[in-house]
This record gives C-alpha cells, sequence and structure tokens, in this order.
C-alpha cells in the first residue's frame, strides 16, 4: 500500500513513540501503579459509561456541523454524516498512523451511507475549516479562564501565541477553500488516489467536481455560521468531558467551578494534540500535560493520569467496534462484487465509434 505520510515524517513519528512511551512508563513508575488504579476505581463501570456516552454527544454534534453544511443541497441523511465522524474521529484515536487518512475513511463511510462522493470529500475539506472557526472562540474562552483562575505567565504567554496561530490558521484556510481552492482540490485527490486507486482514472473530472462543490457550499453562508455555532457547542461539551471524571472521582470542584476547570485542560491538551500531530496519539505528551495542568488546580498526579488514561479507554471503547462496522460493510461490498470506491465518480465508458467500411468500388466492365 503506498505511504501516506512522507519518509521523514514517518521516521519522527516512530522516533516520538519512542520518548513518548519511554516519558509514560516513568510518569507511571514515579507516580505509582496502584495509585492510579485506586483513582479510576473510584470512577467504577458506571461512571466510565456516562463519560463514553458524553463523547458520542460530541461526536453527534460534529457530524450534526458536517451535514448542515449540505442542508440546501440534500446530499443524505444525518445519521450517514455522524457515522462519517464516527470513523473519521475513530481512525485518529486508534490507527496511531491515520491522523490525516481518518479525514479519507470518514468521507469514504458517509458515501458507503449514501452521500454523494464528491460532496463527501469536498465537505470535509469545508468541514475542517469550519471546526477551526468554531474552535478559535473556545481558545479564547480557555485562556480567559487560564488568566483568571491560575495566571502563570510561562503558561499564559504560550496559550496567547497559540490562539492567535489557530486564529490565522482558520482566516487562511477559510480564504483558500473559498477563493483558491484548487491546491485543496490536488491535496485531497491525491490523498483519495493513494487510498483508492479509482480516483487516479478520474482525477480529470473529479477535481472540478471538488471545486464547484466547495464553492457551492461555501456560498451558503448561514449554514457555515451554524455550522461554527455547533462546533463550538461541541467543544464546550468536551469541556465537561474533563470535569465530568473529575466529579466521579471524589475531586472536590464545585458546579460550576469544575467545567471552567475542565475548559482550561481541555484547551491546553487539545492544542497539544494539534501541535504534535507526528506524535502518534501524543503518548507521554498528553500524560505529562495532564499532571501538569491539573497540579495548577490541586489535583493529585494520580488523579490526573488516571484522568489521561480514561480518556484513551473512551476512544478505544468507541473506536474499536466502529472501525470494526466500518471494515464489515467495506466486505461486504467487496464479497458483493460492489466494491467500487464510493468517493470515486463514475467514469462514463468511452464512445468507439463504429469502424466505417468502405463501399466496394464499381468494376469497369467494357461494353
Amino acid at each position: 500500500m503506498p505511504r501516506i505520510w512522507p519518509r521523514s515524517i514517518g521516521r519522527a513519528a516512530f522516533v516520538a513513540v519512542g520518548a513518548g512511551a519511554i516519558a509514560f512508563s516513568v510518569l507511571v513508575a514515579h507516580i505509582g501503579l496502584g495509585a492510579i488504579a485506586q483513582a479510576m476505581r473510584a470512577l467504577g463501570w458506571g461512571g466510565f459509561g456516562l463519560i463514553v456516552a458524553l463523547h458520542l454527544g460530541v461526536i453527534g454534534l460534529a457530524g450534526c456541523a458536517w451535514w448542515n453544511l449540505g442542508r440546501g443541497l440534500r446530499v443524505g441523511r444525518l445519521r450517514c454524516f455522524v457515522w462519517g465522524r464516527l470513523i473519521r474521529d475513530s481512525a485518529g484515536e486508534a490507527l496511531p498512523f491515520s491522523q490525516v487518512g481518518g479525514f479519507v475513511m470518514g468521507a469514504r463511510a458517509a458515501a458507503l451511507c449514501g452521500v454523494s462522493g464528491t460532496f463527501a470529500a469536498a465537505s470535509t475539506v469545508v468541514d475542517l475549516t469550519v471546526e477551526l472557526a468554531g474552535r478559535v472562540p473556545y481558545m479564547v474562552l480557555g485562556l480567559a479562564m487560564l488568566v483568571w483562575l491560575a495566571p502563570v505567565q510561562w503558561l499564559v504567554v504560550p496559550a496567547l501565541l497559540g490562539t492567535l496561530l489557530l486564529a490565522a490558521a482558520a482566516v487562511a484556510f477559510f480564504t483558500v477553500t473559498a477563493h483558491g481552492a484548487g491546491a485543496i482540490d490536488a491535496a485531497i485527490e491525491k490523498l483519495g488516489a493513494r487510498l483508492a486507486p479509482q480516483w487516479a482514472a478520474a482525477r480529470g473530472g473529479t477535481a472540478t467536481a471538488l471545486q464547484a462543490t466547495i464553492r457551492a457550499i461555501h456560498a451558503d453562508r448561514g449554514a457555515m455560521g451554524a455550522g461554527v455555532l455547533l462546533h463550538f457547542a461541541g467543544w464546550l461539551l468536551s469541556g465537561i468531558e474533563v470535569a465530568l471524571p473529575l466529579w466521579l472521582m471524589g475531586v472536590h470542584l464545585s458546579f460550576p467551578m469544575g467545567i471552567r476547570e475542565g475548559i482550561v485542560i481541555d484547551c491546553a491538551v487539545s492544542a497539544i494534540r494539534s501541535a504534535t500531530f507526528v506524535a502518534p496519539n501524543v503518548i507521554g505528551l498528553q500524560e505529562g500535560a495532564y499532571v501538569l495542568l491539573c497540579g495548577l488546580f490541586g489535583i493529585d498526579p494520580q488523579v490526573a493520569l488516571a484522568l489521561s488514561l480514561l480518556r484513551r479507554g473512551r476512544d478505544l471503547a468507541i473506536a474499536i467496534p466502529s472501525l470494526l462496522a466500518w471494515q464489515l460493510r467495506e466486505g461486504q461490498l467487496a464479497w458483493r462484487g460492489a466494491g467500487r470506491d464510493p468517493l470515486a465518480p463514475a467514469i462514463p465508458a468511452p464512445v468507439i465509434p463504429a469502424p466505417v467500411i468502405p463501399a466496394p468500388a464499381e468494376t469497369f466492365r467494357p461494353e
């Protein structure tokens, strides 16, 4: 199978995995496995199920935001976009080297559910822009709460710079997709061709269709604005996702105080995960970030590390059955002989003109 990542990035990822695994082992050894297990036992299976259900709500909101981009185009059912978003996130979490490939996998899943392949691919690009735009006010909110609750300069300054960079990236990506979508189309086609050879055969017609679809989505500014609000609501819910297990584990953060701390922690951890995408699942970095950030609010290290492990367990509990179900669906289509890539547009059969057979010349017959 062709490589999705350049070779240099792949090597950096393997180095990051090794370094992260060492850092993770050092943290666990220092804090103590027994203390971490005790903190997780305080949560219980019922609490873990509640955390999983809450995260499914976050994924549902993200799927609604994606579906909303085509509200005037009637491109597919809501459940198809929620399913596609579920596969996109699951691939990014459970398949450590597929953070970028997750976007293509999510589009494939939506297309298999009945969404137009061209719209699934084009709207994935626009949805990324909308999600970035929805994340900017969430980061600003987290920065404001950080200044309010724990005004430490060594953390506030990087957080401010990260927020400004995120805002600049959102504006730049919006401009490129709205007015210069050709480069984005080429990138999506290149990645799609690596995952599905059928794309390569239709590349010429696909670029035009992708560009037209992206511009049609951008023309509906109401849908774009609603998508930003839905993603912002999803980010707020992800902040509650941090506060909920802390309450369940007995950390004394009174409501709504715990939500404020949860938003600060989630903003910082999410920023670290985005900045270190080369490190698969940011192994070790995420755990260190949780310990450091929770320490600002007086939360014990064993609870912080348990919080990070709960996040990983939650992601795997959702991702593994979702990816298995998706692969089962792909296998069923291949078995039935209907395995043509749903993202590839239909390629009409070439028209071969019938051969022209000249009439036999008249034979000269002398009188």
